[in-house]
């Protein structure tokens, strides 16, 4: 399957769309992606207030002048999402978070509401893209396996989160006696992660919620990019240099993968090759391109 989305962002750090403190300090906040918050963050009666200060917001960052990318979480499909669309699209975010999803469905519905409404506010059709939270209720675990046949053009990432779940559930907590995720939380975060694998978009982590524990933040954030995660949420600044660096290529990684193309490229028509004694084989160099595509994209060399 072709990939929509390769190395599109590490980090994308959720500010409250409200809250006009928080927002004054996005600019600087060296995230890959600031997802202006009309969800959670936001009580229901601040949200028509929200609304605006978002599209401000927007309205003065246009597409063109932006060095970060600037998406905009909206509430569920069943509750005011499409008062939250109406009031944002005008003002071209990159991309829409959309929450509570049950299936592949719901992306189709937000796309079909983003295609009329980028055609009303002459926006570049296609190019509002789509995350989404797909954890968030039963149905939407069990049906992540969809995700494989789906053809969703706008979507580009798959998130997945464990507080909405727990809560749907009914369960008292997430966390087992050890403090990692309970198994019901460790399968549906797997399963989130196969899920944009095979849909050929990106498998964003969680957020890690104590923000003081940069530590916990670094091993989380390793663990999660050794899995084949790409990218995790923040909900500090704190935490956006942290992510950044665990998911950037490391030098050994970048050499490695020039390496892999290289021997591949001087050696047209092979299927395996050998480096310093180890063999290397077609998924290794397909890798190795992502290495490097990630490493270009973040590190400004447009030589790779």
């Amino acid at each position: 399957m072709t990939t929509q989305a390769t190395a599109y962002f590490r980090s994308m750090l959720y500010v409250p769309g409200d809250d006009d403190r928080k927002l004054a300090k996005a600019d600087g906040c060296g995230a890959d992606a600031v997802v202006l918050d009309l969800e959670d963050s936001v009580a229901p009666a601040n949200r028509p207030g929200g609304r605006k200060k978002v599209r401000a917001f927007l309205d003065a960052r246009p597409p063109e002048a932006r060095s970060y990318q600037l998406w905009v979480r909206i509430n569920a499909l069943d509750e005011s999402a499409l008062d939250d669309l109406v009031a944002v699209v005008g003002g071209r975010p990159d991309g829409i978070v959309l929450p509570k999803i049950d299936g592949p469905p719901d992306i189709h519905q937000l796309s079909l509401y983003l295609d009329a409404l980028e055609t009303r506010e002459a926006v570049p059709p296609g190019s509002i893209k789509i995350c989404a939270v797909a954890t968030e209720t039963p149905a939407a675990v069990l049906k992540l396996h969809q995700f494989a046949d789906a053809h969703l053009p706008r979507l580009v990432a798959l998130n997945w989160g464990a507080e909405d779940l727990s809560a749907a559930v009914g369960a008292s907590t997430n966390l087992d006696s050890s403090g990692r995720w309970a198994l019901t939380y460790r399968w549906a975060r797997s399963a989130v992660m196969l899920a944009a694998k095979a849909a050929g978009v990106q498998a964003i982590d969680t957020v890690y919620v104590d923000y003081r524990d940069t530590e916990g933040l670094i091993r989380a954030s390793r663990e999660s990019a050794t899995e084949g995660f790409t990218g995790r949420v923040a909900i500090h600044p704190a935490q956006v240099g942290p992510i950044n660096e665990v998911f950037m290529p490391s030098e050994h990684d970048v050499r490695l993968a020039q390496s892999i193309v290289d021997a591949f490229a001087g050696n047209e028509g092979v299927g395996v090759v050998g480096i310093d004694g180890k063999m290397f084989d077609i998924p290794h160099l397909k890798r190795a391109h992502l290495v490097l595509e990630k490493h270009a994209r973040f590190s400004g060399d447009p030589a790779r």
